[in-house]
């Protein structure tokens, strides 16, 4: 499959595709033969803008409508002890990026919790407190949703507890140092 050169380059869909539009959440069908083009390319999943100017997230699953090759499937912990699940999981919540901001959700600072506990039965529950930048982004439910999928691909991860939370309040403070320079904020 070939890959774009760089961002914002057209790219036609090779199929139909599902998409999330931004920043509302709503699902839509981009169909095949349209044409995108790349903005954001982070954590196995791609913003694009439409032709007609619309903002959506395609997900990593769907790669090969743009012409791409899916994300390489998630390495092995060493071990199902809760550190090495839990050193994974936070790698894993690294993957995961707001459609609009080229930094993921841990640097941006909106993971405010992400524990591991093991289960009687074997294996391992992830539980992620999370927030989102403003109370009134759309992408809330698609961002529980992506940390969920990714969280259950970590081996030795047998159920996940997203909570969407809102106390204490998000504020710029709460990104990293090397977020804020990536962002021009430093």
């Amino acid at each position: 499959m070939s890959k774009p050169m760089r961002t914002n380059e057209p790219v036609t869909l090779t199929r139909d595709c599902e998409a999330i539009l931004v920043p509302s959440g709503d699902k839509i069908t981009l169909p095949g033969g349209s044409e995108v083009r790349i903005t954001q390319s982070l954590g196995g999943s791609y913003t694009v803008t439409t032709e007609r100017g619309y903002m959506v997230r395609i997900a990593g699953e769907d790669a090969d409508a743009l012409g791409l090759e899916p994300a390489a499937p998630l390495q092995p912990a060493r071990s199902e002890r809760s550190a090495d699940v839990e050193k994974l999981a936070w790698d894993q919540l690294k993957t995961c990026f707001d459609p609009e901001i080229p930094v993921n959700i841990v640097d941006l600072g909106l993971v405010y919790d992400c524990r591991v506990i093991p289960l009687a039965e074997g294996g391992n529950k992830v539980g992620v407190k999370f927030t989102l930048t403003a109370r009134g982004c759309g992408m809330g439910e698609f961002l529980k949703g992506d940390i969920k999928g990714k969280l259950l691909r970590v081996p030795g991860v047998k159920d996940v507890e997203v909570q969407l939370i809102w106390d204490p309040p998000w504020d710029q403070s709460m990104i990293s140092t090397a977020a804020k320079f990536k962002l021009g904020m430093v």
